[in-house]
């Protein structure tokens, strides 16, 4: 096997999912622009420094998901796709995705985003593995605000591929070769893991780590 992985806001597309979904919930009037909106760039300042508590936005994240139900939550995010997400996805990044896809690599998207913003994301690059932050849901479908299982953030990555490995009857070691696409310092335990780390649109702490080791950079949105 071999494995191509992928992560997503910064690195496939040139913004953050998760913080763009939450402008437009404002947009929609879900949420007020002023609480809301200083919020959800704390706690984007608080994951580009490394410091956030997963647990904690994800149940901020989820919480217009839950107040809107899920038909409508759904519908919702098919115009977030076609207003904003479509228009964010370059010919360089599908073609990257595409050579490895032709060249018969298991091609895998590994995000610290939750599943109901990332998936459609994920279809849209014709990437049918997805490995997201899973939620919680109650007996309707709808999710409850916490996390099920393993949150894919930080060293969480290493352990939901390995598990993704495991559902497959594969290991590590059964893996010829890998290779991680990142932009973030916080996927530093993952690009430690695989053969070949790619540092991609890297922040300035990633560039730093990638110029002392030598690791290739990859800039998909100059």
């Amino acid at each position: 096997m071999k494995l191509a992985l992928f992560d997503l806001d910064h690195t496939l597309i040139p913004m953050d999912s998760d913080f763009e979904w939450g402008q437009f919930t404002v947009r929609l009037g879900w949420r007020d622009e002023g609480s809301f909106g200083q919020a959800n760039q704390v706690f984007y300042e608080q994951y580009k420094a490394g410091t956030l508590d997963i647990a904690e936005y994800i149940r901020f994240a989820t919480a217009a998901i839950r107040e809107q139900g899920m038909s409508k939550s759904v519908a919702a995010h098919a115009q977030y796709m076609s207003d904003v997400v479509q228009k964010s996805i370059t010919t360089d990044a599908l073609e990257l995705v595409r050579k490895h896809q032709t060249a018969g690599d298991e091609v895998v998207i590994v995000t610290a985003t939750n599943e109901f913003v990332t998936r459609p994301i994920a279809e849209a690059f014709g990437v049918k593995h997805l490995i997201a932050i899973e939620l919680e849901r109650d007996a309707s479908g709808l999710p409850t605000g916490e996390i099920k299982g393993v949150p894919s953030f930080r060293e969480g990555k290493v352990v939901r591929v390995e598990q993704w490995l495991a559902e497959r009857g594969a290991t590590w070691r059964s893996v010829t070769q890998s290779t991680f696409y990142s932009d973030s310092i916080n996927d530093l335990p993952l690009l430690e893991h695989v053969t070949h780390p790619v540092a991609t649109n890297p922040d300035d702490r990633l560039r730093a780590v990638a110029e002392a080791r030598g690791w290739p950079q990859l800039n998909l949105f100059s």
